[in-house]
């Protein structure tokens, strides 16, 4: 049975930009402890969408609860609760990743430790080194490390392994699927097909700003009649899945 509390209940949200309509139409439901994968073209409204749930951006229309919690209204209780890695990080360049970590860190009661985030991100020897002297896969993990500092409940992952090696990325899916031990509900936002079907209970398809096919890897794959869930995806939308970096 679905929580009487979803992690994430988005509804009818909609945000444009001029006179460009980025999200028309969103609801999208992740129940405690579930994985929900979320793909799209680019331009698609994914970023735009992820970031109406984490209160960083303001929907024109809809309204969005995490845990019960306003995104807006509840921006400080929100912080302790939701972890939120987004595809681009926008850190001080001097400071090096332990003083990055150390200072996550005292935004939270009970944080992780300075060594365990190192390790689960595999950076212990990157550790102090300058931001901006990381390589770009090692910024985004540092990103990764960052949005799990305080033990979050609900995690919002976007492009989870965009630019990281083979070795790295199948590292971060092991991470993600220890925080599902723990019982973490998580978004994911990705390119990748392969991640998703290895990491989500179901899937979003977003297609010019709406969810047009909601449903586990599985079953997008038989509603299209496919064999894969890329080939799913271009039967579902009419396009191809540029693959991230």
């Amino acid at each position: 049975m679905p929580s009487a509390e979803p992690a994430i209940l988005a509804e009818n949200l909609a945000k444009s930009y001029r006179r460009t309509r980025a999200v028309v139409d969103v609801s999208l439901r992740v129940d405690v402890g579930e994985a929900v994968g979320m793909v799209g073209a680019n331009g698609a409204g994914k970023t735009t969408t992820v970031e109406m749930i984490a209160g960083l951006r303001v929907p024109d229309r809809g309204r969005v609860r995490v845990l019960g919690l306003d995104p807006r209204r509840d921006r400080t209780r929100l912080r302790q609760v939701l972890g939120v890695q987004l595809q681009h990080a926008h850190l001080h360049g001097a400071l090096r990743v332990t003083e990055l970590l150390d200072l996550y860190r005292s935004f939270y009661p009970a944080p992780r430790s300075s060594e365990e985030l190192l390790d689960m991100v595999e950076l212990t020897a990157e550790r102090r080194t300058a931001f901006q002297k990381l390589s770009g896969g090692q910024q985004q993990r540092l990103s990764i490390a960052l949005a799990l500092a305080g033990r979050p409940r609900v995690v919002i992952l976007d492009e989870l392994t965009t630019g990281l090696d083979p070795h790295a990325r199948r590292r971060m899916w092991r991470t993600v699927e220890r925080l599902r031990g723990e019982g973490v509900s998580v978004l994911l936002v990705s390119h990748a097909m392969t991640e998703v079907e290895r990491l989500c209970d179901r899937v979003a398809v977003l297609d010019a700003g709406r969810i047009v096919a909601l449903d586990t890897p599985a079953g997008l794959v038989a509603r299209a009649g496919t064999d894969t869930l890329d080939d799913a995806f271009v039967a579902l939308t009419g396009q191809e899945l540029e693959q991230a970096g």
